[in-house]
């Protein structure tokens, strides 16, 4: 295979993924769910779906990237998603994003961005601008540090524990 047909290859798969994703999207929206589906592939198989349940659990957290990567780790049995992609339906917010760093995802492929969200009322450039360009100082709440002798306890634990499983 040349890599012109590969790279073609990827392309095909990528789109077919992305139809998936936005399948689940619009889908969740018909079920109760926010406007956002997800998934998460490894080589050319999908591992997992994930769709918007924020307001279907009462989780802020509950985005559709981040359901679909916790889907994928338990299929995975892996806390590690190194080697796969995430596909979604919308840019990923800085939640997400951090997530799927954490997470150690090799790509994120996204259709929609943060300005098509926001016209949808989905508004998250007011965090991407907190973390571009606002000091502490200007956050909507207040972040400070309460200096105590033994802050660095559970770091201590961690660093004697024999067994631990660097992440």
């Amino acid at each position: 295979m040349t890599a012109h047909t590969q790279e073609a290859s990827v392309l095909e798969l990528e789109r077919a993924w992305m139809d998936e994703a936005i399948r689940l999207a619009t889908n969740s929206v018909a079920n109760g769910g926010g406007p956002f589906g997800a998934l998460v592939a490894k080589g050319t198989e999908i591992v997992a779906l994930g769709n918007n349940q924020v307001t279907a659990n009462l989780d802020p957290t509950a985005h559709a990237e981040v359901s679909a990567m916790r889907a994928a780790c338990k299929e995975l049995n892996n806390f590690s998603l190194e080697g796969c992609v995430l596909v979604t339906s919308c840019e990923p917010c800085p939640m997400c994003l951090s997530s799927a760093l954490w997470a150690r995802v090799d790509r994120i492929v996204f259709a929609a961005d943060r300005d098509d969200a926001a016209v949808a009322g989905f508004d998250d450039r007011k965090f991407y601008d907190l973390f571009e360009k606002q000091p502490a100082s200007m956050w909507p709440m207040g972040i400070h540090r309460l200096d105590i002798p033994n802050r660095n306890e559970p770091f201590e634990a961690w660093l004697a524990k024999a067994d631990r499983i660097d992440y």
